[in-house]
């Protein structure tokens, strides 16, 4: 039996108070139809920005054709489209594991529902959701909140809410700014992953999965050892070659 998620305590952030500004480029595009109701050029900018807010940029081998088909013909919603994006491999391997699971659920929180965690509370509470049910029940669990639904709906894109204030000198930073895809975090995980070397040996350190088809630190310094020494050879053969040639045309 799965525990329940555990009480969360909302806070008091700018993402709760409504941005009174002018529309600008950051503004989420809404449109009054569905998608399968809109225009080409609406219908890729919806996607497009689908993309940016899940993967913050999507390159042509990220995209799913697939999936973007079924959205324009109205087979799934908006919601189901984002939620897929969230579900794919692609941000399993780009995000999720490059990750803890407390980093995994600020990134997921601030692009689906548009603000940042409330507090460790809420950190904590996702982050056993994770470990105990997995990635995809998480992703579910807020595309399926009264909060995504309330705020976004079915055919509106999640977007970061209220990043400006009205009386503010400094706005909030970007979302994508404040939690890059993986930090410290990712790199001490590598730094573990491969330990430095002692003596030609993996000092009682497994050796990495990744490492499996790769040639043993003594065998990499062996080749090296090789080359080097070829090279001063080669260099003064063809040295003591020219030197001798010089010396027969002398002589004669």
């Amino acid at each position: 039996m799965a525990l329940p998620v555990l009480v969360i305590k909302p806070l008091t952030n700018n993402a709760r108070v409504s941005n009174f500004l002018a529309a600008s480029e950051e503004t989420p595009r809404q449109f009054s139809q569905q998608i399968n109701q809109l225009d080409g050029a609406a219908a890729a900018s919806l996607i497009e920005q689908a993309y940016r807010q899940v993967y913050f940029h999507a390159f042509k081998r990220d995209r799913d054709v697939m999936l973007e088909s079924k959205l324009r013909s109205g087979q799934i919603t908006t919601r189901e489209f984002v939620r897929q994006l969230l579900r794919s491999e692609k941000f399993r391997n780009d995000f999720y594991r490059c990750n803890s699971n407390y980093r995994v659920v600020e990134q997921v929180v601030g692009r689906v529902l548009g603000r940042p965690v409330h507090g460790e509370q809420e950190r904590i509470a996702w982050s056993i959701v994770i470990a105990e049910q997995g990635l995809p029940a998480f992703i579910d669990a807020l595309v399926d909140s009264p909060e995504y639904m309330e705020t976004f709906g079915e055919d509106l894109v999640p977007h970061q809410r209220a990043r400006v204030l009205a009386g503010q000198s400094v706005g909030t930073m970007p979302f994508n700014q404040q939690a890059p895809r993986y930090d410290a975090y990712w790199r001490d995980t590598m730094a573990l992953r491969a330990p430095a070397v002692a003596s030609g040996s993996w000092a009682g350190w497994p050796r990495p999965a990744w490492l499996a088809n790769q040639p043993t630190p003594a065998v990499q310094n062996a080749w090296r050892w090789f080359v080097a020494t070829g090279g001063f050879v080669l260099t003064g053969l063809v040295l003591w070659t020219a030197l001798a040639m010089l010396s027969t045309g002398a002589k004669g």
